[in-house]
């Protein structure tokens, strides 16, 4: 399980983006509503610690998208 911090969230199109905490080079995750879990998408906001897992899937193969978190938890 990873951990990291919301950089960015976009609720009107129901996504996000999480920075990476730890050692090691500092990355963003994207993220969908579905994902998060033991919330509501609505009651998160920017700043907020989360856990997350990174899907083994990429969400648009061939298209450049990077990492995706899934099962998204408040700290």
């Amino acid at each position: 399980m990873a951990e990291g911090v919301i950089k960015k969230l976009v609720v009107d199109r129901g996504f996000g983006f999480i920075q990476t905490t730890g050692s090691g080079r500092k990355s963003d995750v994207f993220f969908h509503f579905s994902a998060v879990e033991g919330a509501r998408f609505e009651d998160l906001h920017e700043g907020q610690s989360v856990e997350y897992d990174l899907s083994s899937e990429a969400p648009n193969p061939g298209r450049g998208k990077g990492p995706r978190a899934i099962s998204v938890r408040p700290k």
